[in-house]
C-alpha cells in the first residue's frame, strides 16, 4: 500500500511495508507542476501491464515496480484493485503512477484540491 500526501509543491508518495522490497522504491516525490489528475480506477488492474522492468507481477496477488507499455514508463503498487488510485504525469520519469492506498476518494480528493 502507498500514502500519498502533499508537501509544499510536491505530491509525495510513499511504498510501506514489504512493498518496498517488491517494488523496488520506497518513495516518489513528483512536483505538483507535471501532476495532471488523479482518478479512483479499480478496473486498470485487468489492463495489461507491459514489460516489467524491474519489479514484481503476480496476478491476482500483486504488482508492483515499473513496467513498460506502449512507449510509456508506469508505476505499479497494487493488491487491491478496488482501492487503486492512478496519478496522470506530465514531463516526468513516469507517464502514470498506479498505486493502491487507504482511501481512494479521499486520496483523489487530495490530489485534485492540491492541483486548484
Amino acid at each position: 500500500m502507498a500514502l500519498v500526501r502533499i508537501e509544499g509543491d510536491d505530491l509525495v508518495v510513499v511504498i510501506e511495508g514489504l512493498d518496498k522490497l517488491w517494488a523496488l522504491k520506497s518513495s516518489l516525490t513528483i512536483p505538483l507542476a507535471n501532476v495532471r489528475g488523479a482518478t479512483a480506477d479499480p478496473g486498470i488492474a485487468s489492463e495489461p501491464k507491459g514489460l516489467r522492468a524491474p519489479g514484481t507481477h503476480a496476478p491476482g496477488v500483486i504488482t508492483a515496480g515499473t513496467f513498460h507499455l506502449d512507449g510509456e514508463r508506469v508505476f505499479w503498487d497494487v493488491k487491491d484493485p478496488s482501492k487503486a488510485v492512478v496519478v496522470e504525469l506530465a514531463d516526468e520519469r513516469y507517464a502514470r503512477l498506479v498505486v493502491q492506498v487507504d482511501d481512494p476518494r479521499a486520496t483523489v480528493a487530495l490530489v485534485e484540491n492540491a492541483l486548484r
